[in-house]
């Protein structure tokens, strides 16, 4: 059997995703050695197009960390967004509620920043590996086997392993099924997202509840736009003309104010399915879970990316006290830190969900009372400040 090629760390990081490469530099700026595979190349990651709104500490952690500054000169500071019922738009101001303001700046542009950084610090960050498995996890040596892009075996041994490998984690089957809970919720219907040549319809994200359903009108660039309207999961694309979308978004956005979409040619178009996920812990001996390895939330509260940044804050947080300052039981700390703010977003998430689309056999009073929400959010100053605070993120404890 050929031998494979021994690498000993401190930290073995499955998963070099935006999660897996930001807990790679943040122990490596407190001293601590790791290593990241992946199983998709670097260009794989780097096409995979992704909408992104960061909160303000998400921001900041790319900045003050030294990741990069690029966010503050190609990304989008809103001070806002806009809810629109009733066929009129009402504004919520992030600024002027609680001080913050919420950033348009696609995940894989952070993802760009996040390897550019690694690369820059001589990381040990290896892309493109198959047949990758875990093994002794309950031990004070896990290990990662894999075969790289060479074509040669090769096997990480470390005092800690992190399965930050998405929704469909490896690392999180091997936490044994009586030894963790998962909470699911899934949703009856989807997104059905489009990418369009065209200008800016509206200077900030517009969340639109209509008698036809939800729509999202976001952005991407100056001349290329992300929008989406809500779909059943099983919608075939395919049946979809540029006209008929376009048909169907500017009947949504429709209203007695005249807002109307800036349309353009289409060149992407999918279907979005969504569901809430949690797996508790997120922690098994020396096995630790962050990222969609551990949760997953709709995409309607804007949490996906942001909820894995703030895992990693945490968990490299608690492994410099455990490793730096022999502190082991910090380690415990990681799940119910951890799982705090997911379950806040969880709720924030669900909240924004179930207020903007229209459900099942909803029946006029359902649709009232929504209406009726949605009202009480934008006249009142505390609930305005609710989603002001959730959309840009809670303050982080000081």
């Amino acid at each position: 059997m050929p031998q494979r090629n021994l690498t000993t760390t401190t930290v073995g990081i499955v998963g070099g995703g935006p999660a897996g490469l930001m807990l790679s530099h943040l122990l490596s700026a407190a001293g601590i050695d790791s290593a990241v595979v992946d199983n998709r190349t670097r260009t794989e990651i780097e096409n995979t197009v992704r909408a992104g709104i960061l909160e303000a500490d998400s921001v900041r952690l790319l900045v003050d960390t030294g990741v990069s500054d690029r966010v503050l000169r190609d990304g989008h500071a809103h001070d806002g967004i806009e809810l629109r019922f009733g066929g009129v738009s009402h504004r919520v101001d992030f600024k002027g509620l609680v001080g913050e303001s919420a950033w348009l700046y696609p995940q894989t542009d952070v993802f760009i920043d996040l390897a550019n950084a690694r690369q820059r610090d001589a990381a040990d960050v290896r892309f493109g590996v198959t047949d990758t498995a875990v093994v002794d996890i309950t031990s004070d040596r896990p290990g990662i086997l894999f075969t790289d892009a060479d074509g040669a075996l090769q096997e990480i041994r470390c005092d800690y392993l992190v399965g930050a490998d998405g929704s469909r984690s490896m690392c999180r089957h091997e936490i044994p099924e009586a030894q963790r809970r998962q909470f699911f919720r899934e949703y009856p219907f989807a997104w059905f997202g489009i990418l369009c040549e065209a200008p800016h319809s509206a200077p900030e994200l517009v969340y639109n509840h209509s008698a036809r359903g939800f729509a999202l009108i976001s952005q991407r660039t100056e001349t290329m736009q992300r929008m989406y309207f809500q779909c059943d999961p099983d919608e075939d694309v395919g049946a979809w003309s540029e006209g008929r979308i376009w048909d169907e978004l500017q009947t949504r956005v429709a209203g007695e104010d005249g807002f109307t979409l800036k349309e353009g040619r289409i060149t992407d178009k999918t279907v979005l399915r969504f569901r809430s996920f949690v797996c508790e812990p997120m922690r098994y001996g020396n096995l630790f879970l962050a990222g969609d390895a551990a949760h997953t939330v709709p995409p309607t509260g804007a949490k996906g990316l942001n909820l894995a940044l703030a895992d990693v804050r945490v968990l490299a947080e608690v492994l410099e006290r455990a490793v730096l300052g022999h502190d082991r039981a910090a380690l415990d700390e990681y799940s119910p830190r951890a799982q705090q703010r997911i379950w806040r977003a969880q709720h924030f998430s669900y909240w924004m969900t179930s207020m903007l689309h229209r459900l099942p056999g909803a029946s006029d009073f359902d649709v009232r009372r929504q209406l009726g929400e949605l009202d009480l959010v934008v006249s009142s100053a505390a609930g305005s400040t609710y989603l002001a605070e959730a959309y840009t993120g809670w303050p982080r404890p000081r």
